[in-house]
């Protein structure tokens, strides 16, 4: 075995903190509202993303703005709640994603969470406790999500689903109410890591879950460097080792926005078609 001076392991260990914190990029954080006003709430959801299948308008598919939906039905059918990720609703695959949602026959409508002013923005890493903010802020969309459903000719409120990529997967992850049949949780690992105080996963008993998510994503599987967790697995299959509704795709060498690899559709229809049969 090769042995160090001293001097030499004090060496090492400098070079490998200096290397460590070469590693963790600089975050940014850029604006200063983290709670929805009585405005904000509202555009919330008038500017949400939404897409009616054939079946639910009798006629073309509608997609637009959730204030511009059709102020009739044909027929109800099922719901998915999809909250999108930091870069907001800007992001093409949401858009892709929902309207191959539509092609399967079922309703999705994605909140818009930068309806609020000034809401902050941020590059990670930034601190635990403007992540947790933004947590809240994400979970209170759902609840509007959900009153503005209640209203909908088209909507069928036995038959709901909830989902979300990274940011708002995270909020999925911890939502505990019963109102939805199942949860699909994109891009995030329901684990203790520098982006929550706390994981706080919600296990409902008898409610589906799918965690889809890359073997490789950037921000929360082991092969981030700044991570903040050495015992991280990646994925969420801890969270519910105890829940056998539960299940996990684990995707090799995919990017952190998988909405619509082949290999995230797949799983993603076979539990919705299954969830979701009248």
């Amino acid at each position: 075995m090769k042995k160090f001076s001293a001097l030499s392991l004090a060496i090492l260990l400098s070079l490998g903190l200096h290397a460590a914190k070469a590693q963790t990029p600089a975050g940014e954080v850029k604006g200063t509202a983290t709670a929805h006003t009585e405005a904000s709430a509202k555009g919330v959801i008038a500017g949400a993303q939404l897409v009616l299948p054939a079946q639910a308008t009798g006629g073309a598919a509608y997609v637009g703005a959730f204030k511009d939906a059709p102020a009739t039905a044909r027929n109800k059918v099922p719901v998915v709640v999809f909250l999108h990720g930091s870069s907001g609703l800007g992001l093409k695959a949401i858009g892709e994603w929902q309207q191959w949602l539509g092609s399967l026959g079922i309703a999705s409508v994605a909140p818009d969470s930068f309806a609020l002013p000034d809401r902050v923005t941020y590059k990670s890493p930034a601190s635990k406790e403007m992540y947790e903010k933004i947590h809240a802020l994400r979970r209170s969309e759902i609840t509007l999500a959900l009153q503005a459903l209640q209203s909908q000719p088209w909507a069928d409120m036995h038959r709901l689903v909830l989902a979300g990529t990274s940011e708002g997967a995270t909020a999925v992850a911890r939502y505990g109410g019963a109102e939805f049949a199942g949860r699909i949780i994109f891009s995030w690992s329901c684990e203790d890591n520098y982006f929550v105080e706390r994981p706080d996963t919600a296990v409902v008993p008898g409610q589906q879950v799918l965690n889809v998510i890359s073997s490789t994503d950037p921000f929360f599987s082991p092969t981030n460097t700044w991570l903040g967790n050495a015992s991280a697995s990646g994925h969420c299959a801890r969270a519910f080792k105890d829940h056998p509704q539960a299940s996990v795709v684990l995707i090799p060498g995919a990017p952190h926005t998988l909405l619509n690899l082949r290999a995230a559709r797949q799983p993603v229809q076979g539990f919705l078609v299954d969830l979701l049969k009248p």
